[in-house]
């Protein structure tokens, strides 16, 4: 997964229309719906700039975010000491999540598990999510479908004009899963005109059938499937998928 060094004082710009408070809300549900307890203390697993983990907090939960870009967690604590939030950030990869204790339910938002193109390094994510979660705890998660990296994305060109900030994000996709994804981003400068930053990545669309394997093998058990953040099952021109898997009791 790369690591988002100049693309971060970007990424709150281009991804603008996420909407994280109503994001927070659903999860929210999700996790009221589902929790087999009531959550105090959440984890925000690829937490980025820390958007989602502020509104979560906001809600009234106790918040750990976690993310491997310093650069993504600096923008975090910006936003945490201006807005004064209790919200604790940690610098860590997701298959190297290492937390002091239990938490109550785990959120991994915005395709972050996509970025993982190795089934065997997202199958250690969801092995140190299990670790960490306590009995009775949810792991909620969102990835893009098969359909949105074979149909939406693949072989694309996308243009976002802001006047003072200019992105090209244009895609390529050879095997139907894999999107290898490049940004040219321009930023108007003070007195320089324009400076060009890029960035590339790629990120991997996985199958029900891989994801309910990484589900089980972890110990945890799947609990529902929604489509488009909606709470119906997914269609077949879905675009995001979201999960909700139990960390069972102790037998």
């Amino acid at each position: 997964m790369a690591g988002y060094g100049g693309f971060s004082c970007f990424y709150d710009r281009l991804t603008e229309n996420v909407g994280y408070p109503a994001r927070a809300a659903y999860f929210d549900e999700l996790i009221r719906r589902w929790a087999a307890r009531p959550a105090e203390l959440v984890l925000d697993l690829a937490c980025g700039t820390g958007s989602l983990s502020l509104e979560l907090a906001r809600l009234g939960y106790d918040v750990i975010g976690v993310d491997g870009s310093p650069d993504m967690l600096a923008e975090a604590m910006e936003k945490k000491l201006r807005q004064q939030a209790d919200v604790l950030f940690l610098c860590q990869d997701m298959d190297g999540l290492d937390l002091y204790g239990t938490v109550d339910a785990a959120v991994c938002a915005l395709d972050s598990l996509n970025h993982i193109t190795d089934a065997g390094t997202v199958q250690q994510v969801f092995d140190r999510v299990s670790l960490f979660l306590a009995p009775g705890g949810v792991f909620l998660f969102d990835v893009n479908s098969l359909y949105k990296h074979r149909e939406i994305l693949a072989g694309q060109t996308f243009v976002y004009d802001f006047g003072d900030l200019y992105c090209v994000w244009q895609n390529a996709c050879e095997d139907g899963e894999t999107v290898d994804i490049s940004l040219d981003i321009f930023a108007q400068e003070e007195g320089e005109g324009y400076r060009r930053y890029t960035e590339s990545f790629s990120e991997r669309a996985y199958s029900h059938e891989q994801i309910l394997e990484f589900i089980e093998k972890s110990g945890m058990k799947l609990l529902a499937v929604y489509g488009d953040d909606t709470f119906n099952p997914p269609a077949g021109t879905s675009q995001r998928l979201i999960y909700a898997a139990l960390q069972p009791n102790p037998r």
